[in-house]
């Protein structure tokens, strides 16, 4: 199974960091605050980071490395080629009252 490790930022600019086998859903889960207990406190706006490839494990490992990291190194690794977020981002940052066009 393919996972994949994404960085999502907060309406208050601070970033969370999780790993998902389907992002699309999972940011739908964090938009609906049935995702993780963060979010209850920091509106989530978008992601900026994806990372795919992984298996559970590595993705886990990627996760704890990334959470570790300064502010400033998590956003020089969203600026880096390495994020593939682009790829995604056709309805990815969109949510569920934005799909329905309200």
């Amino acid at each position: 199974m393919n996972w994949q490790v994404y960085i999502i930022l907060c309406a208050d600019d601070s970033l969370y960091t999780g790993i998902t086998t389907d992002v699309r859903r999972r940011f739908r889960q964090h938009l609906a605050g049935t995702g993780a207990k963060y979010f209850r406190g920091h509106s989530p706006r978008e992601i900026v980071y994806l990372e795919d490839g992984h298996d559970r494990s590595s993705a886990s490992r990627r996760e704890a490395k990334i959470k570790k990291l300064r502010a400033e190194d998590k956003r020089r690794l969203i600026a880096s080629a390495n994020n593939q977020s682009q790829d995604y981002s056709e309805g990815l940052n969109r949510s569920p009252r934005a799909a329905k066009g309200e």
